[in-house]
């Protein structure tokens, strides 16, 4: 379960722009200078660190790097990588794609609501020329293609990214199945060829490397570059499209329809993009839908590029930051969403230093919550701390979700949580002299 102090919650919201109203930093478009901030400006902890570090070590991290505001507050590197390693991105490509759609969109070269065959031509599918028809471009961007992604082709060794017509069979009509499919997507990459002329390295130099300092290509479909390039696209990203003075992305409506839920199948994807704190997600491979957000312990409002074997850019607004993984698989190798997710935002949301005393460390542990994990209503009683006389409840992302007064010499209190989303809570109690915290946890 999530552990997490409040502290690190008020650091942020007392001391960071959480509007991302800030004036982010941009680092030069060549060389290597770019500006860094110590992690101790964050209140964050060298023996956390430590821990982080260990770690990251221990699930086949290669590099990793943390921004906050644009400046480097993390940068490790392990092994035999370095700065100026190179690296696949796996399905993190995806997003880089999305974006670059976008733009290809906004500078009139395409319409995502075009059919696929205004630009591929008639033929591009082995389906009925009606059901050819129904599929777009957006289809394509939102896995609602309705092709079969688990087809047999006699003599093909990996058919779902085989982009041959014989290949792309019907199987849904478009936009009525949500199913991952590397071979729509990766048509992406021919179509943005297509309709610009140049080869895709050429438009992503153009659209991308020239503007933001990043060295991104494409090898066989599959996107690599270095973790300060996916650094680069992660702040990018941050900024919604801008580098600096220079506006990649004007279409802020694209912008937002990308990074939202853009289908009612799997909530939580946008355009080519994974997106946490909605109310279900699907995962590649399965047709099953799962209840909560995809990254439970995880800020709500993330959104992310993800791909095979722990490849990893989360953008997170309401932090200001930018975290980047690259290595081999951290555990059972997944095409996109992993427990690893999970495991490292338990740890980066746990970084910050606690000054809770020695008693109040014990005083906490004689607060009761029951049941825990609550449904409709929690009780929460502290015997002995007869000094409380307030309390207030935040999410994880540091909100006020409820407040009050309390009888000092009742030394219990009773929340109404039938309306709060499932997730972990912070209770604060607060006496004349001192304040103790406690994790409530919320099921449904």
């Amino acid at each position: 379960m999530m552990k997490l102090l409040l502290p690190f919650f008020l650091f942020f919201l007392l001391s960071v722009s959480i509007s991302a109203q800030s004036e982010y930093y941009f680092p030069p478009l060549s060389g290597s200078d770019w500006e860094s901030k110590s992690p101790a400006d964050l209140g964050w902890c060298p023996e956390k660190l430590d821990s982080l570090h260990a770690f990251l070590e221990e699930k086949q991290t290669r590099s990793f790097i943390v921004l906050h505001e644009g400046r480097i507050v993390l940068e490790y590197y392990f092994g035999n990588a370095s700065e100026t390693s190179f690296w696949y991105l796996a399905s993190a490509g995806k997003s880089v794609m999305g974006f670059m759609i976008g733009m290809a969109q906004e500078q009139g070269l395409l319409d995502i609501e075009d059919p696929t065959s205004t630009y591929l031509g008639a033929g591009w599918t082995d389906c009925p020329p009606e059901k050819e028809e129904l599929i777009t471009v957006w289809n394509q961007i939102t896995m609602t293609s309705g092709l079969d992604d688990e087809v047999e082709i006699p003599g093909v060794l990996d058919p779902s990214n085989c982009l041959d017509p014989e290949c792309l069979v019907y199987l849904a009509d478009a936009g009525t199945r949500w199913a991952y499919h590397n071979a729509p997507y990766r048509l992406t990459q021919d179509l943005l060829a297509e309709v610009s002329g140049n080869t895709i390295n050429q438009v992503t130099a153009g659209f991308l490397n020239q503007r933001i300092g990043s060295a991104l290509f494409w090898l066989d479909h599959v996107c690599w570059g270095k973790a300060r390039d996916a650094a680069r696209f992660g702040l990018l990203t941050l900024n919604r499209g801008v580098w600096d003075t220079d506006t990649l992305m004007y279409d802020q409506n694209y912008f937002d329809q990308m990074t939202n839920t853009s289908q009612s199948l799997n909530k939580s994807y946008g355009y080519l993009w994974w997106l946490n704190g909605k109310e279900s997600f699907m995962l590649p491979g399965l047709q099953l839908v799962f209840p909560g957000p995809i990254f439970p312990d995880a800020p709500e409002d993330l959104f992310a590029a993800l791909g095979l074997n722990d490849q990893k850019i989360y953008v997170v607004p309401s932090m200001d930051m930018v975290v980047i993984r690259q290595g081999d698989s951290a555990g059972d190798p997944v095409a996109a969403a992993s427990s690893f997710d999970n495991q490292l935002w338990i740890k980066l949301l746990d970084l910050s230093c606690t000054t809770v005393s020695a008693v109040e460390e014990f005083k906490k542990a004689e607060i009761q919550v029951s049941p825990q994990p609550a449904d409709a209503s929690v009780e929460i009683r502290w015997p002995g701390l007869s000094d409380v006389n307030q309390y207030q409840l935040f999410d994880r992302q540091g909100r006020l979700m409820a407040s009050g007064q309390i009888n000092a010499f009742a030394q219990q209190l009773t929340l109404d949580s039938a309306s709060y989303p499932a997730g972990v809570y912070i209770l604060q109690l607060i006496g004349s002299q001192s304040t103790f915290t406690q994790k409530v946890l919320i099921s449904r």
